[in-house]
């Protein structure tokens, strides 16, 4: 007797990085609902302290995460047609990445920082420290297994890590126009 495969069978990966991704992914969406349900509240207040973003340094860290997470595809298919340098390479460049989108976002914080501007100024600070610092966590834990995936290179790891860190990606895709651009 054929069995049909189950959508689970024609998953690509593994299970339990899918589980993993669907859990954050829900977290954050729960976050950004709870982020637009308090702006409906205060659109003139989250307009004003939106003023306050540097937007064009968002923009430049979108470009550097989708440039991060196209390199971390390519090491996944160049691992698979045995060309493992530049596997490793690749994902070497883009945990390279990561590093420098935490840069910008750190030189943002600080400027806040200086400006007196803390989770406590407002509803709309609280929330952009909650969603980009929870988001910045998963940053470094991408970076951390994109560098585990380079020693540990079978195609099999650089997927779960490529999964990863498109599931970071997606995130920063999502938050980037609701925190930034919303008007």
């Amino acid at each position: 007797m054929n069995e049909q495969p189950s959508l689970l069978d024609e998953l690509p990966g593994e299970l339990m990085i899918w589980v993993l991704i669907i859990s954050e992914l829900l977290v954050f969406g729960a976050g950004l609902a709870a982020f637009l349900a308090v702006r409906l509240t205060d659109p003139i207040g989250f307009a004003e302290a939106q003023d306050h973003l540097h937007r064009t340094g968002a923009a430049l860290n979108t470009i550097v995460l989708v440039t991060s997470g196209f390199l971390a595809a390519k090491a996944l298919h160049w691992r698979e047609v045995a060309q493992r340098a530049k596997a490793r390479f690749a994902l070497i460049s883009a945990a390279a990445l990561g590093v420098v989108f935490l840069i910008i976002k750190g030189m943002e914080y600080a400027d806040k920082a200086a400006l007196g501007i803390g989770p406590e100024t407002n509803a709309f600070f609280t929330f952009y420290y909650l969603l980009t610092g929870f988001h910045a966590a998963h940053v470094v834990a991408g970076i951390v297994i994109l560098l585990l995936v380079t020693w540990k290179d079978d195609p099999r790891n650089i997927e779960t890590g490529a999964q990863f860190w498109h599931m970071v990606d997606l995130v920063w895709v999502i938050l980037f126009p609701v925190v930034y651009l919303l008007g």
